[in-house]
């Protein structure tokens, strides 16, 4: 616990300074160092050894690179989104064409995509938020509703958690533990509404509801993939919490689903 505590006030405090006090350029190179940290430990979960060198740097560098595109180029955003991706899938069969055996070259290759599309695109859209109206505070909104939602679960299942949700991919989920994240994900989000004063009650109440549906969905979804490659942790990068994969897997669904939401409402 001491080293969760600690852990958690350093990452708090450099989320805090990120947003609100450095330049707005620092988000984006925060954010690819994070999907830097989170490809790294998704290659790393392969205990098989199954990735070559070379997909891995590809893997990690082609994720790292996505914050930059919406930095740069924030009004033809998605062009270059879908160029990006089309030279990534034809990199990869590249790299396998050059490879001296055949052997699980579907598997390297949808695997690889699948990193850079789950935690590099997926946690970008954090960048694509902060750069709208009021981005920071929509930032600050859905990073405190979603770990909201994580502290939630895990408080109410550690006290009353009794059924488990779904044992075969998270013997330790309750029902409880999801039912309470989603209640303090929704009651968190109606307490941002201080200083999201622009945002309906209705938009607030169903930003709350969104996140926190996906938020749990988010963390159900990492721990399918560590279910599968039989890890508890995704790294030690994060003392008392686990890797930053264990941090942001929540985020990785909520902020696609907010950003979102809020292009479709405003």
């Amino acid at each position: 616990m001491f080293k969760r505590s600690i852990t958690s006030v350093i990452l708090i405090s450099i989320t805090i300074i990120t947003i609100f006090i450095l330049p707005v350029w620092t988000f984006s190179v925060a954010a690819s160092i994070f999907i830097g940290m989170g490809l790294y430990e998704f290659f790393r979960l392969d205990t098989k050894n199954l990735f070559p060198p070379s997909f891995i740097c590809l893997g990690i560098i082609s994720g790292m690179f996505l914050p930059y595109i919406t930095y740069f180029y924030r009004s033809t955003g998605g062009m270059w989104e879908a160029l990006f991706f089309i030279i990534a899938l034809i990199s990869l069969f590249l790299m396998q064409f050059a490879r001296k055996e055949n052997n699980n070259a579907v598997t390297l290759i949808a695997l690889t995509l699948l990193g850079i599309f789950y935690i590099g695109w997926f946690f970008t859209f954090l960048v694509k938020l902060r750069f709208l109206e009021d981005g920071h505070k929509l930032v600050a909104y859905l990073l405190l509703v979603t770990k909201a939602g994580d502290i939630g679960a895990y408080l109410v299942g550690s006290k009353f958690g009794r059924h488990a949700l779904i044992p075969r991919i998270s013997p330790k989920k309750s029902v409880e533990g999801a039912v309470g994240g989603f209640l303090f994900s929704v009651v968190f989000a109606l307490i941002s509404r201080s200083y999201l004063g622009w945002m309906s009650l209705g938009t607030i109440l169903m930003g709350g509801i969104l996140i926190g549906v996906f938020a749990q969905l988010g963390d159900l979804a990492e721990s399918l993939v560590k279910r599968d490659y039989q890890v508890k942790d995704s790294s030690l990068f994060l003392p008392g919490l686990g890797g930053v994969l264990d941090v942001i897997d929540s985020i990785l669904f909520t902020a696609p689903i907010f950003y979102i939401y809020l292009i479709i409402i405003m």
